[in-house]
């Protein structure tokens, strides 16, 4: 059982960065891949970002490519996404989620744990 939990959302202004965190409340991040994913109002969620346990692999959706990084220190059992030059549309709310598969993924059906979700807005 693993818990995830983000930190670090909040109101930036267009152009500007933002960094948000996922750690677990209960279980640990070490050992499974990690993926961030996103939800604006109105709309589905999506994919953002994902790494595998062990940072060798990442793959990142085609909107955030090139502006946001993740990264993770499994000692501090934390995965992070770096957000820079920020746009309104990536006003949103974004969840962490662990899965438990091999390999790297981006369809959400196929991560089994989430966090609760942080808002992240860019103003224009």
């Amino acid at each position: 059982q693993v818990q995830p939990v983000e930190s670090g959302g909040g109101l930036v202004q267009a152009g500007g960065s933002l960094r948000v965190s996922c750690t677990a409340s209960e279980g640990t991040l070490s050992g499974y891949s990690v993926g961030w994913f996103r939800q604006a109002p109105g709309k589905g969620r999506e994919f953002g970002a994902t790494i595998t346990w062990d940072s060798t692999n990442i793959l990142y959706a085609d909107s955030v490519k090139g502006r946001f990084t993740i990264s993770r220190e499994n000692a501090k059992n934390t995965v992070y996404l770096q957000m820079n030059s920020l746009k309104p549309e990536d006003t949103a709310l974004y969840y962490c989620a662990v899965h438990l598969l091999g390999g790297i993924r981006s369809r959400d059906a196929d991560f089994r744990y989430w966090g609760q979700g942080i808002q992240v807005t860019v103003s224009s």
